[in-house]
């Protein structure tokens, strides 16, 4: 299943890398940028997550709560933020096995683990923007600024 632009999002709540729980239905009424990504430590999700680090103001100065997703266990999520200074929660997508990234429709069965899915989620809980990139695709991430402005007029 593919979400698109006006669908609802799926709820869900995930431990951070720190094992807190992060839940969609507590940021309610602020919008959110989840990223999904293969995997930590891994070349091309370490760039971008990187440039989103670099480039979080875009983000957080319009009032936009980053979350980054992956299948990997909260221990490797932790080392993973410390090395990079990462400013954004890392969500362990861990167990059930990509349970949310297969709700995001954004699992690959095969490989086990979520492809690179990109969803703004207004202030209601509908997504505004989705964008799903395969193995090995880079995401350009204007498209998810431009997105974030639109959301913000």
């Amino acid at each position: 299943m593919t979400l698109s632009v006006g669908d609802r999002a799926p709820e869900f709540s995930l431990p951070d890398q720190d094992k807190q729980v992060v839940s969609l239905a507590d940021l309610r009424g602020t919008p959110v940028l989840l990223v999904f990504y293969p995997f930590a430590f891994s070349g091309i999700c370490t760039g971008e997550l990187c440039q989103l680090r670099d480039e979080l103001a875009a983000y957080t100065d319009a009032g936009v709560t980053v979350l980054a997703v992956s299948t990997d266990p909260v221990f490797s999520l932790k080392a993973f933020k410390a090395q990079e200074g990462f400013d954004f929660p890392l969500l362990s997508d861990f167990w059930p096995h990509g349970a949310v990234a297969q709700a995001y429709g954004v699992f690959n069965e095969k490989a086990g683990m979520a492809v690179r899915g990109t969803f703004l989620i207004d202030a209601e809980g509908a997504i505004a923007f989705a964008e799903v990139n395969q193995p090995g695709d880079a995401r350009e991430q204007s498209g998810w600024k431009d997105a974030v402005s639109k959301l913000a007029a």
